[in-house]
C-alpha cells in the first residue's frame, strides 16, 4: 500500500508540472526499454519524427513504428500486438465496447490528386472540381471521362483509384462523400505510396491522399508527376483566389489550420491503445508527444491542435 501511494504521488507531481509548464518531467529521467507504433499511413511519417526526436533524449529507448492502415493500427492496439496504434478516423463504437483507449496527438486532410501530364490539365487545374463530380466519379460513377470536366468533347477516360486496405484516408474521403470507404469506385491499390504511384503512372488516372504523400518531402512542392486537384468550394465553375492553395504544403497546411480547406476530408489523427496505457514508458513518450513533441508538427507537414484540445488530451491522460 506504501509503494503504491508513493507511485501515485510521483505521477500527480508530473501531471502537476505538466499541465504548468507545457513540458514533460521524461525530459530529465533516464527511460530505457521498448515502444511499438502501427497503423495509419497518414501519422506514419509524424510518427517517425517523435521516435527518432524522443529517441535522442532517450538513448536507451527503442521505438518502432509501422505503417498498414488505420484497421491495422486498431486491430493491433486491441490486441496489444503493439502498444500504440496509429488512427487517421475516428474511433468506432465497437472499437470502443472492445476497450479502445485514444488521444489526439496532431491533424491533417485527405485531398485528391491526378497526373501532371494529364492532357487537359490546364483546363482541370483552371476550373477545379466540385464536390457533387467528386461524388459521382467515385460513388455513382456516373462522371466517367475528363472531357466533361474540363468542357472538352475529348472522350479522355477517368481510372479511378481507391485504396485496397482498410483506412482512415479512404474513410474519411468517402465521409466527405457521404459514405463509407466500401461504398468507394475505383482500382483498389494497397497503402498511401500506392495509391500515388498508381497516380503518376496514369495519366487519365485519379486517387486521394494524404498531406505528406501528395507533396515532396524536400521541395514540399507536388511529388514528382502528380497534380494536387483543387476543389471548387463554393461551386462557382473556376478556381478562385480564395480557393488556390495547393501550390506548396505550407499553403495547404495554413488553409487546414484556418479552415479554408473542408473537414472532412481534414481531421484529426489519434493514438489508440488497449485501455489506457499503465505501461510508463509508453504514457511518457505519449505525454512527451503532446508536450514538447508538438514543436515538431509543423516542419513535418502537419496542423498542430488547439491548446484547449490539447489539454483535454493531457488529462485523459493523467
Amino acid at each position: 500500500m506504501r509503494i503504491s501511494l508513493i507511485i501515485l504521488l510521483f505521477l500527480s507531481l508530473i501531471a502537476g508540472s505538466v499541465a504548468r509548464t507545457g513540458r514533460a518531467e521524461s525530459d530529465s529521467i533516464d527511460f530505457s526499454g521498448t515502444i511499438s507504433l502501427s497503423g495509419a499511413w497518414a501519422l506514419y511519417p509524424m510518427a517517425v519524427k517523435w521516435a527518432e526526436e524522443f529517441q535522442k533524449i532517450h538513448p536507451a529507448v527503442k521505438i518502432d513504428v509501422a505503417a498498414g492502415g488505420a484497421g491495422k493500427g486498431v486491430v493491433d492496439s486491441l490486441a496489444e500486438v503493439v502498444d500504440i496504434g496509429m488512427v487517421s478516423r475516428e474511433i468506432y463504437p465497437e472499437e470502443i465496447e472492445k476497450g479502445a483507449w485514444w488521444v489526439s496527438v496532431t491533424k491533417d486532410a485527405v485531398i485528391p490528386t491526378i497526373n501532371k501530364n494529364n492532357p487537359m490539365i490546364d483546363k482541370i487545374m483552371a476550373r477545379g472540381i466540385k464536390t457533387e463530380e467528386l461524388i459521382d466519379i467515385w460513388i455513382n460513377g456516373a462522371l466517367k471521362d475528363w472531357g466533361s470536366i474540363a468542357a472538352d468533347e475529348k472522350p479522355y477516360v477517368i481510372n479511378v483509384y481507391t485504396r485496397s486496405d482498410a483506412c482512415g484516408a479512404a474513410e474519411t474521403w468517402a465521409k466527405y462523400l457521404g459514405k463509407n470507404q466500401n461504398d468507394l469506385l475505383g482500382i483498389g491499390v494497397y497503402g498511401d505510396p500506392g495509391l500515388a504511384e498508381a497516380v503518376i503512372a496514369d495519366e487519365l488516372g485519379i486517387g486521394y491522399n494524404n498531406v505528406n504523400y501528395a507533396y515532396d518531402v524536400n521541395t514540399k512542392k507536388p511529388a514528382e508527376g502528380m497534380r494536387v486537384l483543387p476543389i471548387d468550394i463554393n461551386d462557382s465553375g473556376k478556381i478562385e483566389k480564395e480557393e488556390d492553395f495547393y501550390a506548396d504544403r505550407q499553403e495547404l497546411v495554413d488553409a487546414i489550420a484556418s479552415g479554408k480547406y473542408p473537414s472532412p476530408p481534414a481531421r484529426e489523427l489519434f493514438f489508440v491503445c488497449h485501455g489506457k496505457p499503465n505501461k510508463e514508458l509508453v504514457r511518457q513518450f505519449i505525454m512527451w508527444v503532446l508536450t514538447e513533441g508538438q514543436k515538431y508538427v509543423p516542419e513535418s507537414g502537419y496542423i498542430n491542435l488547439p491548446d484547449e484540445i490539447l489539454r483535454a488530451q493531457i488529462n485523459k491522460l493523467q
